[in-house]
């Protein structure tokens, strides 16, 4: 056959690129992790910046629910 147009395919179900259910099962699978490590590092980044209570804080009088004026 001379046609130089003519490619021919063989079938290899590994290759993503021509099956495309096997193609689309990967990157649904792909931005499903994507998106798992994304919230995970999202959390991580809260968790190591949250708030650590300091109870020995010293409040000026002037600021208190009930203010105490001089």
């Amino acid at each position: 056959m001379d046609n130089k147009d003519y490619i021919e395919y063989i079938d290899n179900p590994v290759d993503i690129d021509i099956n495309k259910p096997s193609r689309a099962k990967f990157l649904f699978h792909l931005g499903l992790f994507s998106l798992l490590l994304f919230a995970i590092g999202c959390n991580y980044g809260l968790w190591t910046r949250s708030f650590k209570s300091t109870a020995d804080i010293e409040v000026p009088e002037s600021t208190q629910y009930t203010p105490k004026y001089k």
